[in-house]
């Protein structure tokens, strides 16, 4: 490609800062991370804390740039304790040289600066939860003048969440879920392109015999696994629940003799579990919830809740079914239903396929196509053809 004046332009490199809240272990928010890294694999990648060995190869062997709170006392056991400085710290990340800043938040990454005139796009998983609508599920066991002081808090990160989404130029969202969040929160549209699964992590067995039901969670409040445990004792298989958390003591308390804490397990063991399991179950509110597709991708049916994003992963009486009632009781009668049916595991398999990671990827390149090539920046993107800068009169296309 030549410019207007006949010069062959100089190709560069790709200047993509990347920016995640933490790397604290591997949960949906990582998985997009892995498909971002995947199509800018030069990307600088920035969090607020680094955990060494707490997520993928394929993230570890980055170059991790951390803020200030990676070095304080407890941040790798305990980072939460640091939310008040998590505003302060994400602003002090240097994203200096970058062309493009690309944050995935559910939490402060969105208020990174970018530099001056350099676009900044945002994956937003979603506004903080626990500054918005979910303040109980998080705080209510907290004893009375914490909870004050906590609330307090929360109030002033609330208005920083709102003030600080100004410095974000375009926004990619993970379900029209949050979509609606955004929309409500912060005045702002966005386009959803839900997160890559990787369903051929999944062999698709077909009919089998399934003797439990499963749980793949972190055990915190506003998961709603103690529903589960508590109705596993009317429950005529068992329970296994992977997953680890805060919650985990008193789910053990509640629990009866068919119900067994895995803590957490390998990728290799969880996708075994699945493969072999009765039904999944999902008893909480998530934003999107990876989880429930990668059961299907099993061919194992979905009981979720009738809420959040697991209405646009689970269709009901079709690869699973929901119940509307958060209650035991609530989610025993969804369990009976689910017994009744005779559901096609192909049919599973298909719906899970719609997130495999290829569809992720095109549909990223096709936003940042139209985002960016609109002439309101001096850099665009093209799909095969990598990021493309537009350096005064000349243009340079990355290989």
């Amino acid at each position: 490609m030549r410019s207007s004046d006949g010069v062959e332009p100089q190709a560069q490199s790709p200047r993509v800062a990347i920016v995640h809240d933490w790397l604290t272990g591997m949960r949906g928010g990582e998985r997009v991370l892995e498909g971002l890294l995947d199509i800018f694999p030069d990307a600088s990648l920035h969090t607020l804390v680094h955990v060494p060995g707490s997520v993928s190869p394929f993230i570890e062997d980055r170059d991790i740039v951390t803020s200030f709170i990676d070095w304080l006392p407890l941040s790798h056991r305990k980072h939460q304790i640091y939310l008040p400085l998590f505003p302060l710290a994400v602003r002090g990340l240097q994203l200096e040289g970058a062309d493009l800043v690309i944050s995935t938040s559910h939490c402060v990454a969105k208020g990174a600066l970018a530099p001056p005139g350099v676009p900044h796009i945002c994956y937003c998983h979603t506004p903080m939860r626990y500054v918005w609508g979910f303040r109980d599920a998080y705080f209510a066991q907290q004893p009375r003048p914490v909870r004050f002081f906590i609330e307090r808090i929360l109030d002033l990160l609330q208005n920083w969440d709102v003030a600080s989404a100004c410095r974000v130029d375009g926004w990619i969202t993970n379900s029209h879920n949050v979509a609606g969040r955004l929309r409500s929160y912060y005045g702002v549209d966005s386009s959803v392109i839900y997160p890559p699964v990787d369903v051929d992590r999944f062999e698709f067995m077909g009919p089998r015999r399934r003797d439990f039901y499963l749980v793949v969670s972190a055990l915190v409040p506003y998961k709603r696994i103690d529903l589960v445990v508590q109705a596993a004792s009317r429950l005529p298989f068992p329970l296994k629940i992977v997953g680890d958390g805060p919650e985990r003591r008193r789910l053990e308390s509640l629990s009866g003799s068919n119900v067994t804490f895995l803590g957490r397990l390998p990728d290799r063991e969880v996708t075994s579990l699945m493969q072999h399991a009765r039904a999944f179950i999902f008893p909480g509110e998530e934003d999107f919830g990876i989880t429930p597709v990668e059961a299907q991708a099993a061919g194992t049916p979905v009981i979720a809740l009738r809420v959040g994003g697991a209405l646009e992963t689970v269709t009901d009486g079709v690869t699973g079914v929901f119940f509307d009632d958060p209650t035991v009781s609530g989610l025993i009668g969804a369990i009976d239903r689910l017994e009744a049916l005779v559901l096609d595991p192909v049919v599973l398999r298909e719906k899970a396929l719609e997130f495999e990671p290829g569809r992720f990827r095109s549909e990223i390149e096709s936003f940042l196509t139209g985002f960016l090539d609109s002439g309101s920046w001096a850099i665009s993107y093209r799909p095969g053809s990598g990021l493309v800068f537009r350096l005064g009169a000349r243009e340079a296309v990355t290989p």
